[in-house]
């Protein structure tokens, strides 16, 4: 008789024994992992800290030149500094990804200045405009982070542009690398009538007591901050790592909804409600527990996942609420209201009153590019105008401010006379791009020229149904010279990522790959939504234009009533957006 037992095992018999599973690889997290290096980067950022090259800079780099400098040092730790090896004139687009960096980069570096909040003055305009035509061949772009860079600078005159900048209270101080990087503030911040809350004094408090310490310059990679009291939501939030935005508690008056985990490059996500309240009482607090959580369990084996954004992902906002409140801050956080949609455009194009009676203008450049000389003839024309500050914006703008009523008028003229339109076209005033092949070591196409040939091209084919009052409303126009989104492509009406793509005769041609219909929280939509992807929509560089005429008009042919381009592009079948 056959046992039961042997009776229960028969159907397992003759089975070789299953391989235990391999045991999940760590994600280098220090708070589980443990502080071991696991990458080649780990390794020389605990080596040293990205900011203690500034010694070597000024002690031997600048003395010695560009061949002196150490491989990581050039590679790694000049970031911590604002410094970035630019690329080497000449190289097109299709050995981007073939050469190594070496072979891309120049003896020369962008140079990014940091303006937390974009708050600058007149006096350190002028001197930002004086480095540039004494040391960067009058290069200058206003970046949609509210920086400003400058590019064809060599490291023998880094020491004295950061002795120029310090004098006015400017510096590059983490203004690239795996830090907490420039903190972006409403452009509008503290002289509104409708603004919820201030958040200067916050803003300032997180520069002064964080911004080069040394225990928060070692994160698992970049770490973007943004700060808005103003109802418009004026300074991007959903794309942040860590955001607070401007709101009234039924309870306990005016503070801020926090964000997290935001972000876009090659693997985008929106970021989240934690669903919390944050006086102003705590949230410098509340932004150091949030950028600890960072440091302490950020991914750090594999830099594809080392932001936030794959914490989060991975948590959920539950637990990371949790960990916030008991790890963190020792307190609980109340629930808070979520903020409601903008009725007001968030970048303060045109001409506005102060809340003391004063007005401010907001101005566009073409996407971004000024010079030194523009930045410096700016300073002087405010100045014999009576203002003394203005703003960068998070959207490659100026908003000047404290402007008396009567000289409104004659400043915009002479702002106009330096390419800087208080009242510029829809294409103008909604179309932003990176860098792009001109200086950028990891873009495939250009995009500044491009995109001004655009605007251009657009301004002439569509005057037709702008002056008839058909088309309003500006459509968004991002254009990036790679798939990293510096332009922020994911979240534009049309938003163009570069890429080679083939031809008829195998030469492989500078174009985009087409995203439509995203957007961010505005008076257009009430939440953020990432651009839809078409496979095999894709066009070049010489027919860009032909395309966004073409969609354009299909769009304002076939709309519905009050249909916006985001909503339409999300509706309509492919076909109709080809």
């Amino acid at each position: 008789m056959t046992s039961s037992l042997a009776t229960d095992a028969a159907p397992d018999a003759g089975r070789k024994p299953r391989a235990p599973r391999p045991a999940a690889k760590p994600h280098g997290q220090w708070k589980v992992d443990g502080t071991t290096p696991l990458n080649p980067n780990e390794i020389w950022k605990q080596e040293d800290n990205g900011l203690n090259v500034r010694e070597r800079i000024e002690q031997i780099y600048a003395k010695n030149g560009f061949d002196s400098i150490d491989g990581t040092d050039l590679h790694g730790r000049f970031r911590w500094w604002g410094l970035y090896t630019q690329r080497r004139q000449g190289i097109d687009g299709g050995k981007t990804a073939t050469l190594e960096p070496h072979e891309l980069e120049d003896k020369y570096f962008m140079l990014r200045v940091r303006i937390d909040g974009g708050a600058l003055t007149t006096h350190q305009l002028r001197v930002i405009g004086g480095i540039s035509t004494e040391f960067a061949r009058d290069s200058a772009d206003l970046t949609d982070r509210q920086n400003i860079q400058l590019h064809w600078i060599r490291v023998e005159d880094v020491p004295e542009i950061w002795n120029r900048l310090e004098t006015v209270g400017l510096s590059t101080t983490e203004a690239c690398g795996d830090v907490p990087r420039v903190i972006l503030g409403s452009p509008v911040a503290g002289i509104v009538k409708d603004e919820i809350l201030d958040p200067t004094p916050l803003i300032r408090e997180l520069s002064e007591r964080f911004i080069g310490d040394p225990e928060l310059a070692n994160l698992p990679r970049k770490y973007k901050t943004a700060i808005t009291g103003h109802p418009s939501q004026d300074v991007v939030h959903e794309i942040n790592d860590f955001a607070l935005v401007g709101v009234v508690h039924p309870e306990l008056g005016a503070g801020y909804d926090l964000w997290v985990g935001g972000g876009l490059s090659t693997n985008p996500r929106l970021a989240e409600r934690l669903g919390v309240f944050v006086t102003p009482e705590v949230a410098a607090e509340v932004w150091l527990g949030v950028t600890s959580i960072f440091r302490d369990y950020g991914y750090r084996r594999m830099r594809t996942k080392a932001r936030l954004k794959f914490l989060l992902n991975d948590w959920g906002t539950e637990k990371f609420r949790q960990v916030l409140q008991d790890e963190y801050l020792g307190f609980e956080l109340p629930d808070g209201p979520a903020a409601p949609k903008p009725d007001t455009p968030g970048d303060h194009i045109g001409v506005h009153e102060q809340k003391d009676g004063k007005f401010f203008i907001g101005v566009s450049p073409t996407v971004g590019r000024v010079s030194g000389t523009t930045l410096t003839s700016l300073a002087d024309t405010l100045e014999a105008h009576g203002s003394t500050r203005l703003r960068t914006t998070p959207h490659q703008k100026l908003v000047i401010l404290d402007v008396e009523k009567d000289r409104v008028e004659p400043l915009i003229s002479k702002l106009d006379a330096l390419g800087l339109s208080a009242r510029p076209s829809l294409f103008r005033r909604s179309t932003i791009a990176c860098t792009g092949i001109e200086f950028c070591k990891l873009a495939i196409v250009e995009t500044k020229v491009t995109a001004a040939t655009a605007i251009a091209e657009l301004e002439r084919r569509l005057a037709d149904l702008v002056d008839s009052g058909t088309l309003t409303q500006p459509i968004a126009l991002n254009i990036n010279g790679c798939p990293n989104s510096c332009a922020r492509i994911q979240t534009a009406d049309i938003g163009l990522k570069g890429m080679m793509l083939p031809t008829p005769d195998g030469d492989p041609t500078p174009g985009f790959q087409v995203h439509l219909g995203g957007g961010l929280a505005s008076v257009d939509r009430g939440e953020a939504g990432l651009g839809r992807t078409i496979r095999g929509l894709k066009v070049t560089v010489e027919n860009l234009p032909d395309y966004v005429e073409r969609v354009v008009r299909r769009y304002v042919d076939g709309r519905q009533e009050n249909e916006t381009f985001a909503q339409w592009a999300h509706r309509v079948e492919e076909g109709v957006l080809q």
